[in-house]
């Protein structure tokens, strides 16, 4: 154990292949903190001690290849990492309420539905868990959403760190942490580390069906958290909906953060917990 890159206590799991970097904070049922790809678990630094508050365990962690969890692994695809959150909440002593964000938010889904004794409830905030087919109508029409595939494409491409910095700014539409000039800063430097931006190339090559096909498989609630002004798809609050559609009938609810783009939990993190703690307060109530 020793400090993190943020500041914390960092612990490390170890798993087939390397090791899983994490963190826990807070006593109380267990939440396991995942983030999306090209980022960090410093991305829930704002949601993470709200959680604590709330009386929850708080698990943070960061993605194979991503932070302080070790490169060098066989795969990157989002199995792989749900097959390292149910690693986590097992040695954690689960069960847990899972929250995936973006690329994670698929991991979640397939965690929850193979696992299902493990997983208590599914959040997943901006998530990439269907299959994608590009709107090109939407791309010659809407701005936003053609800048932001342009530069994720690019990013899969080149492996460049400046495209997805320029990428992360665009996906922050209009308000930014206070921190955002620090950060930017910690997450130049960790992405620049050898092989790094080529784990988040493959992450960003690996499509979600994986994820699309345990959708109607999950047995517990579950929450879609999308941003308005998010740009990776043409209508944010349509995929929700259709991520929705694929669960089984009556388990999952859409909540939509206006003003917020692809990180509405580091944007907005207030009304984002506020979401989550009424939908576990409904949950512990049912």
């Amino acid at each position: 154990m020793h400090l993190s890159l943020e500041g914390g206590m960092t612990e490390f799991l170890k798993i087939d292949g390397g090791e899983i970097a994490y963190d826990v904070t807070g006593e109380g049922p267990l939440v396991v903190l995942v983030p999306g790809m090209g980022i960090t678990r410093n991305t829930y630094r704002f949601l993470a001690p709200v959680l604590t508050a709330a009386g929850y365990r708080v698990a943070t962690t960061d993605l194979r290849g991503h932070g302080e969890s070790s490169l060098g692994w066989d795969s990157y695809t989002r199995t792989d990492t749900a097959n390292d959150i149910v690693a986590l909440i097992e040695h954690l002593g689960g069960p847990a309420v899972v929250v995936g964000h973006s690329f994670a938010g698929g991991s979640a889904t397939i965690a929850a539905a193979r696992r299902p004794e493990l997983v208590t409830a599914l959040l997943e905030i901006a998530p990439f868990t269907r299959p994608q087919k590009p709107d090109l109508g939407a791309l010659l029409r809407n701005g936003r959403y053609r800048t932001g595939m342009t530069r994720l494409m690019g990013v899969a491409l080149l492996r460049s760190v400046g495209l997805w910095k320029s990428y992360l700014d665009h996906a922050y539409p209009g308000v930014k942490p206070a921190d955002w000039t620090d950060y930017l800063a910690a997450l130049d430097k960790d992405l620049r580390r050898p092989g790094r931006m080529a784990v988040v190339s493959a992450m960003g090559a690996s499509a979600p069906g994986d994820a699309g096909a345990h959708l109607d498989g999950i047995r517990c609630p579950a929450l879609v958290v999308m941003g308005t002004r998010d740009p990776d798809w043409a209508d944010p609050r349509a995929e929700a909906d259709g991520i929705v559609a694929g669960m089984p009938a009556g388990l999952g609810k859409v909540v939509v953060i206006e003003g917020a783009g692809h990180y509405p939990h580091a944007q907005h993190p207030d009304e984002v917990a506020a979401a989550m703690l009424a939908f576990l307060g409904e949950r512990a109530r049912g």
